[in-house]
């Protein structure tokens, strides 16, 4: 069972999901947009093993928003840090996912005397051109209206991120080849990013505008870099496996069905547990 709860920071309330049997905790941070409950296929094949924590980031999902209007990946850091203080987790091991992978390896970057093992899955490490177009049409700011084509837009949004890489390019150059999800599936990351629809896009842009190629050469924790072929940033994978030091890389399954997320957590904990 995923349970749920709530942790108080200096300036509210982070929520969060954990699940799993006692032992050494592991932390996952999930990707923008949308909150922790996208990690719940992820958790549920971890929790027999481990005891899990995933807090929503910061203007995602039920927490609360960043003190900052444009907060920096540090930032993010350092209230996720704020909310595992809270829950009383000292040193822990830690996995993130896209934007979460950004806040996890500052996380390791800041405090690496906390973070055990680091799992860095996803990392888009654009060329300055790549990020600008996506700093310039990724996060259109769509006001609330009394149509609510607001919320028209952010289904179409969160659609075409399966559809497109990146979602706003509709040509032939920018189709993905994995298809929609099922709707339930779409639903759900719609109702995360529609409930968090003034906020969310604060840290997709800090992740956005993060400098990983400076940054991640200094990490000195163990570290293993994944990614699934499906995933948009594959192509990142070799890459972000020679910037870490001492890094190991692998592809995983991903999580689109039980059978392979129960993998992807299997070849995760074997890095975990060595």
């Amino acid at each position: 069972m995923i349970r749920r709860g709530f942790v108080d920071i200096s300036y509210g309330q982070v929520h969060y999901r954990h699940a799993g049997a006692d032992g050494r905790p592991l932390v996952m941070l999930h990707a923008s947009p949308g909150s922790s409950r996208q990690l719940e296929p992820l958790m549920a094949a971890f929790a027999p093993t481990r005891r899990l924590f995933a807090p929503d980031t910061l203007g995602n999902g039920d927490s609360v928003a960043p003190r900052e209007a444009h907060p920096t990946i540090e930032q993010l850091a350092a209230g996720a840090l704020e909310a595992l203080d809270g829950l009383g987790l000292e040193r822990f091991d830690l996995y993130g996912t896209h934007t979460g992978a950004s806040i996890a390896a500052t996380i390791a970057l800041l405090r690496p005397e906390r973070v055990r093992r680091l799992v860095l899955d996803g990392v888009g490490l654009y060329t300055p051109a790549e990020q600008a177009a996506i700093l310039a049409d990724y996060l259109p700011e769509v006001p609330v209206d009394h149509q609510g084509l607001h919320v028209l837009w952010a289904w179409q949004f969160c659609r075409d991120t399966y559809l497109f890489w990146p979602w706003f390019r509709h040509d032939r150059a920018g189709v993905r080849d994995v298809g929609l999800p099922p709707p339930e599936t779409l639903h759900a990351k719609f109702v995360e990013v529609i409930k968090a629809y003034g906020t969310y896009r604060a840290s997709y842009r800090a992740a956005f505008e993060f400098d990983k190629r400076a940054r991640l050469p200094q990490l000195r924790v163990p570290t293993l870099a994944v990614c699934a072929r499906s995933d948009m940033l594959f192509g990142y994978l070799d890459e972000l496996g020679r910037l870490v030091p001492g890094a190991r890389q692998l592809e995983i399954p991903g999580v689109g069905t039980p059978e392979a997320a129960r993998e992807t957590a299997r070849l995760i904990g074997a890095f975990l547990d060595d």
